[in-house]
């Protein structure tokens, strides 16, 4: 009698630490996925913030756009236009005109024939 209460208590010491080891097996996988969700909202946070800046640049391009100093600018600067009072008028050079010198041309070297190619290759200058 006294040898099957050791074998009960055995099976049950054996089960016990069977189950404690499955349910750290199972805590173990739960803080991977924990951390696997982590570094994933982590990211999306990332994309929300850029998402956010991103609006608010293009707003304020788009306030830009549609005030008065934005059409002043095109006109001025790209179209070259002029406002009532302003002088048109173009830059003028130096009285000198003043050419640029042509750069002289590296000369031109001649392939060395390929018996001297050989010859360099065994015996050397």
């Amino acid at each position: 009698m006294d040898k099957s209460l050791i074998n009960w208590r055995r099976v049950a010491a054996f089960i016990g630490i069977a189950l404690l080891t499955l349910a750290v097996i199972e805590f173990n996988n739960r803080l991977d996925e924990l951390n696997h969700l982590t570094e994933k909202a982590n990211e999306v946070r990332a994309n929300a913030t850029q998402a956010v800046q991103t609006q608010a640049a293009l707003q304020t391009q788009v306030a830009f756009a549609t005030s008065d100093a934005a059409v002043d600018q095109y006109a001025r600067e790209d179209n070259r236009m002029v406002q009532d009072g302003d002088i048109p008028g173009a830059p003028v050079g130096n009285s000198q005109n003043q050419i640029a010198p042509t750069p002289t041309p590296a000369p031109i070297s001649t392939p060395m024939p390929y018996w001297e190619v050989w010859w360099n290759l065994f015996f050397g200058k």
